[in-house]
């Protein structure tokens, strides 16, 4: 008889303690890996140790590490650990997204693709429609870390090569859409626009599904988790707000029981074919 083939062992990146305004990241993480420890051997680490604790794992597992800019120097650390050895990491560190920093959104801008405005240089103002506030964020901002909305008459003084500038926009909605691999899981909404993590289910279109696709198709990480950020403009279309590829936080607590499980169900089968692709 053949000895039985060893379980897969994953090192699970999680910050527990990381104060996320409206979100619990750690009863999040602490509900999927109870869940994932029934196919895999886990262990947590906290974002800063995971360059020293990888080697003894078959993979990486990033999931609420919390803002990467509270901790650049580990953060860089261990991308640079995690290709030097080829370790696997999932998702994998070639995100186009926000994995990257924003500067994604100045290319699918420049592309006509359905996303908010965005630009990066004053000269480049009058390509955005006219707004009385602008938006200013961070090219590498997250959490809405250094986010700033500003009249127009002044946003000028604000642009200095290292943010990006949008037009504020009075959306209807936010919408977020959840994939595992290419595969949508769910969709939530938050009805309120001023209470942005008080999120509903949201029945997804045949159009907003095309349109969540294509930047999960834009992006071209073949295995891992995204979350595709919209707001419902004015005119009745989606635009894109973020692409969330490195850690996104799920609001599995605002799901059934029915549809975590489900999530969860996906997520392990996604694992177990990275690792398979890895080998």
């Amino acid at each position: 008889m053949a000895p039985a083939r060893p379980r897969p062992r994953l090192l699970y990146v999680t910050d527990l303690a990381y104060p996320a305004r409206g979100r619990r990241y750690g009863d999040e993480d602490v509900h999927l890996t109870s869940r994932l420890r029934a196919d895999f051997d886990l262990a947590l680490c906290h974002p800063r140790d995971a360059a020293a604790l990888l080697d003894g794992f078959d993979a990486v597992v990033v999931r609420n590490s919390g803002p990467v800019l509270t901790y650049p120097e580990a953060y860089e650390a261990f991308r640079r650990r995690a290709t030097e050895t080829g370790k696997p990491v999932y998702n994998p560190l070639t995100g186009r997204g926000d994995m990257a920093g924003k500067q994604y959104l100045l290319e699918l801008s420049a592309a006509g693709r359905p996303v908010i405005p965005t630009v990066d240089r004053a000269e480049d103002l009058r390509l955005l429609p006219a707004a009385d506030r602008y938006v200013v964020k961070p090219m590498l901002g997250a959490d809405s870390m250094g986010l700033r909305v500003v009249a127009g008459d002044t946003v000028r003084e604000f642009i200095d090569g290292s943010v990006l500038v949008q037009p504020h926009i009075d959306f209807a909605y936010e919408v977020s859409f959840y994939f595992v691999d290419h595969d949508l899981q769910y969709a939530l909404y938050a009805p309120d626009p001023g209470r942005r993590w008080q999120l509903e289910p949201y029945e997804v279109t045949p159009r907003d599904l095309e349109f969540a696709r294509s930047f999960v198709d834009w992006n071209t990480l073949d295995h891992g988790i995204q979350r595709v950020d919209a707001c419902r403009a004015p005119d009745g279309e989606l635009l894109l707000v973020e692409l969330e590829d490195l850690n996104p936080y799920l609001s599995l607590d605002a799901l059934g029981a029915e549809s975590r499980e489900s999530f969860v169900s996906a997520m392990t089968a996604s694992l177990h074919r990275f690792l398979r692709a890895a080998g």
